[in-house]
């Protein structure tokens, strides 16, 4: 076997390890919510992820990709010899594999992207010099890991802060539930649609201008709200007397609203007033317990049962967004370094960016699939459960705000965190909830690997380079 063949393989052998990590960690981020909420099962997750990451990964994978081959160091600085390239690329993929793997077993939701911007950063530092970094574009991705948790946990606290006032504090939830619910799904399916029309198909080479995938956009979502309308009006499982519902969830509903406002009183007075104020929550936070929670009541049947059934759905819809999205910016973290490798080896030469083949697209789409299916649940865990505790519409605004962001990010070519996106959608959903909702403990963990992944990966890909120099240069 010659020495292009033997690279090729290795190359394509490290994307796919690669992109199964992805899988176990990032697109465990990116269904954890639905898992964590009961509202699908692994199964059904995984299957959901199957179908929308492979579109998100053949229709707009390949806009950030390029970012990925030519936006973090500048090719042109080992145009004199392109198998340090190769090998640096290629020690990038395993090196991030590596770290993912690990982070991975132990239930870190870790950033894929900051993991391969760091070890292709690392390599093209040491070995091309500090005049091989893009350090214009390295500020561009920079800002958007800061506005990524930032943006997608402003629309999730704004979003799920507008249920609880409009849904869950109301005196008939279900009666509002029935009306906000259409219009609910009228703006995800619009979103959703936009998403893919709106330079989404690309590849296929339909590229449309915003007015005109508005223009199909809408109608999908007026006919996706309407059918949501007309069902739940028909629907038997949704009552109109919230006196029929368990009552004790009301008084929770009324505790839980006069909570907010004591929290919010606590946090901005200080000395006595602050002090009396704690032992006043603390009183109604009892009292609170003493009754049937809302969000927590089982045994008997209350009006948010059935509002939360109807979340089910809308949550089904939004984790359809978050892996569409996904597979659109996260497959480019695999499929990047291996596409600059192939147009390497074909051509000789050190191309701005390299195409990125539609099998190639497909090969990672398989892997982050398999990866899921075979070792997401370490992850979803974390995600769906130690952070703060999820409910079907509590992991609908987290996903939407999420998913919404990320797609954003994958129009402009930037290669976001999903972790970040996720992550800051369900610390809004917890804000939106209080402080006290939120598990600090868990959310330090998930900080020191966030600051550790980035020189851990440069590091890795470093050692991974000259190794691979030694045993393939000689």
């Amino acid at each position: 076997m010659d020495i292009v063949a033997l690279l090729q393989y290795l190359t394509l052998a490290a994307g796919f390890y690669m992109a199964w990590n992805i899988g176990a960690n990032d697109v465990a981020n990116a269904m954890g919510t639905s898992v964590g909420s009961r509202a699908l099962t692994l199964k059904k997750a995984v299957f959901i992820a199957a179908i929308l990451e492979f579109a998100g990964s053949v229709f707009v994978g390949a806009t950030v990709s390029e970012t990925i081959q030519k936006g973090i160091i500048n090719p042109q600085v080992f145009a004199g010899d392109p198998m340090i390239f190769i090998i640096g690329m290629l020690g990038a993929l395993i090196a991030t594999g590596l770290w993912l793997h690990l982070a991975s077993y132990l239930g870190l939701p870790v950033s894929t992207t900051h993991a391969i911007v760091g070890a292709v950063l690392g390599f093209g530092a040491v070995v091309g010099g500090m005049e091989a970094v893009m350090w214009s574009e390295m500020v561009r991705i920079g800002i958007s890991w800061i506005l990524s948790p930032v943006l997608s946990g402003v629309i999730s606290y704004l979003l799920f802060s507008f249920l609880q006032n409009k849904i869950f504090f109301a005196l008939n939830p279900v009666a509002a539930t029935k009306k906000i619910a259409p219009f609910l799904v009228f703006f995800s399916f619009t979103t959703f649609s936009l998403s893919i029309f709106f330079h989404g198909l690309q590849n296929l080479d339909l590229n449309l201008s915003f007015s005109g995938a508005l223009f199909l956009s809408l109608p999908i979502g007026l006919i996706a709200g309407f059918i949501t309308y007309l069902l739940i009006r028909r629907s038997t499982f949704l009552p109109y007397n919230l006196e029929q519902a368990y009552a004790g969830a009301h008084h929770g509903v009324s505790l839980e609203k006069a909570m907010k406002h004591l929290q919010r009183v606590q946090l901005s007075s200080e000395g006595d007033t602050q002090v009396k104020v704690s032992r006043i929550l603390n009183e109604v936070e009892e009292i609170k317990g003493s009754v049937k929670e809302p969000f927590e009541a089982q045994g008997r049947k209350s009006p948010f049962e059935n509002v939360e059934k109807l979340f089910v759905y809308l949550q089904i819809i939004s984790a359809c967004l978050v892996a569409f999205a996904h597979g659109a910016n996260d497959v480019a973290n695999a499929i990047g370094p291996v596409a600059a490798v192939f147009s390497v080896l074909k051509t000789k030469t050190i191309a701005g960016a390299a195409s990125v083949p539609l099998w190639l697209l497909i090969l990672g789409g398989t892997g982050i699939v398999a990866g899921l299916a075979s070792w997401g649940w370490r992850v979803i865990e974390t995600i769906g459960k130690k952070i703060t505790e999820l409910t079907p519409s509590r992991g609908f605004c987290a996903e939407f705000g999420a998913g919404l962001t990320i797609l954003l990010a994958s129009k402009m070519g930037l290669p976001i965190s999903t972790t970040h996106a996720l992550v800051g959608s369900v610390l809004g959903v917890g804000f939106a909830r209080g402080i006290r909702a939120l598990n600090l403990k868990t959310l330090k963990d998930i900080i020191l690997s966030w600051i550790a992944t980035i020189p851990i990966c440069a590091i890795l890909s470093i050692l991974v380079f000259f190794v691979l120099k030694a045993l393939i240069i000689k």
